[in-house]
C-alpha cells in the first residue's frame, strides 16, 4: 500500500465537531482528529468539540450548519437523511458527504427472562406477556429507540397492548441496570462489547430477529443486517439481527477539499494513537474494533467528501 503525502493546510481554522455525551467514544474521535488538525495547521487553529448525542441530531446539526462535522453511530443509520425517509421526513440533506468510518462491530439485540420460557418472536407472539421492556428513548432522535420500537412493531409485539410497559432511558449502561436490578424483565439494545451483557446475559434468551423484518428493514430505510456467532452470550444461539456498526464522520460538500483531505489522511495515517486506547480490550469486547484498515474506512455508506476520496484514491 501506498503512502499518500501528509496535508500542509499552511492557515489557521476553526473546526467545530459535534461528538457524544462527553465521556464516550464518538468524543474521543473527534479528540484525536482535532489535536492531529491543530498539529497541521496555523497557530491559531480551534477545533471545538460540542456535545450530541450521536444520532439524529447530530446528522441534522450538520445539515443545517450548525457544526462543519459530527459523529454519528450507527454509519448506515445516516442514508435516510440523503433523501428524507424515516425520521429526516421534510427535511432532506442531499449534500451530507462522509470522511470515512471508525469500526465499530456491533449489532442489536433482543433478549427476554429465561425464565418466561420464551426463546422465539413466534413464541414471543402466542404468549403475549406483559413486559417491562428496557431500551432507549423513542424520541425521533435516538436510534436506539427509533430501530428498537421499529424492529418490535414489525415483529408483531406489542408491548403496551399486552399490558406491559417500556422503560426508556438515554444510555445502555442504565438499560443494563434495569434488568440487572429487577426493573425490566426484556431489552432491545446494543452495545454488544460491553461487559454489561455477560452479567446479565446468564438470565436472558436471546431471540433471532426473523428474515421478513430484517428484509423490510432494509427496504424501507437501508438497515443492513448481520450474524452473532452461537455463543457470544452465555448460551446464545446464532443470532440474525440488525446491524448496529462503525462510527461514521458526516461533513458537507462546502468543507475545503484540503480539510476534507487532511481529516482522511488523519484518519488512515495516525491511527496507532487511536487505537493504543483500545488495546488492552480483545477486537471482538472493543467499541473500537481494530485493527483500523485504512481502505475499509473509506468504503461509507453514503458518498464520501471528493477531499476525502482522494486520501483513499491514493492508497492504490
Amino acid at each position: 500500500m501506498s503512502r499518500p503525502p501528509a496535508p500542509s493546510l499552511g492557515r489557521s481554522l476553526t473546526l467545530h465537531m459535534l461528538g457524544d455525551w462527553g465521556t464516550a467514544n464518538l468524543h474521543r474521535v473527534c479528540g484525536w482528529l482535532g489535536q492531529g488538525l491543530a498539529d497541521r495547521s496555523g497557530p491559531h487553529t480551534r477545533t471545538p468539540i460540542w456535545n450530541g448525542r450521536g444520532y439524529v441530531d447530530n446528522v441534522c446539526a450538520v445539515g443545517r450548519g450548525e457544526v462543519d462535522l459530527a459523529m454519528v453511530t450507527p454509519a448506515a443509520f445516516v442514508v435516510p437523511a440523503l433523501d428524507g425517509r424515516g425520521a429526516y421526513e421534510g427535511e432532506a440533506f442531499p449534500h451530507l458527504r462522509a470522511i470515512g468510518a471508525v469500526p465499530h462491530r456491533d449489532r442489536m439485540v433482543v433478549g427476554v427472562r429465561r425464565s418466561l420460557g420464551i426463546s422465539t418472536f413466534e413464541e414471543l407472539r402466542a404468549a403475549r406477556p406483559a413486559l417491562r421492556l428496557a431500551t432507549s428513548f423513542n424520541d425521533g432522535v435516538n436510534h436506539v429507540g427509533t430501530a428498537a420500537h421499529e424492529l418490535l412493531d414489525r415483529s408483531g409485539v406489542d408491548v403496551v397492548g399486552w399490558g406491559g410497559v417500556f422503560v426508556e432511558d438515554e444510555r445502555p449502561f442504565e438499560s443494563f441496570d434495569r434488568v440487572r436490578n429487577g426493573e425490566a424483565d426484556a431489552i432491545v439494545h446494543e452495545a454488544i462489547m460491553l461487559p454489561h451483557w455477560q452479567d446479565i446475559g446468564a438470565d436472558l434468551t436471546f431471540l433471532p430477529v426473523e428474515r421478513t423484518v430484517l428484509d423490510g428493514l432494509n427496504a424501507d430505510f437501508g438497515w443492513p443486517d448481520a450474524t452473532l456467532p452461537a455463543g457470544f452470550f452465555p448460551d446464545s444461539p446464532e443470532l440474525p439481527t440488525l446491524d448496529f456498526s462503525d462510527f461514521l464522520i458526516v461533513v458537507r460538500t462546502d468543507l475545503p477539499d484540503d480539510v476534507a483531505y487532511a481529516l482522511a489522511w488523519l484518519l488512515g495515517e495516525t491511527r496507532d494513537l487511536l487505537e493504543r486506547q483500545y488495546r488492552h480490550l480483545p477486537p471482538e469486547r472493543s467499541p473500537l474494533t481494530y485493527p483500523l484498515d485504512p481502505p475499509t474506512m473509506g468504503r461509507t455508506p453514503i458518498p464520501l467528501h471528493p477531499g476525502a476520496a482522494g486520501y483513499y484514491e491514493a492508497l492504490s
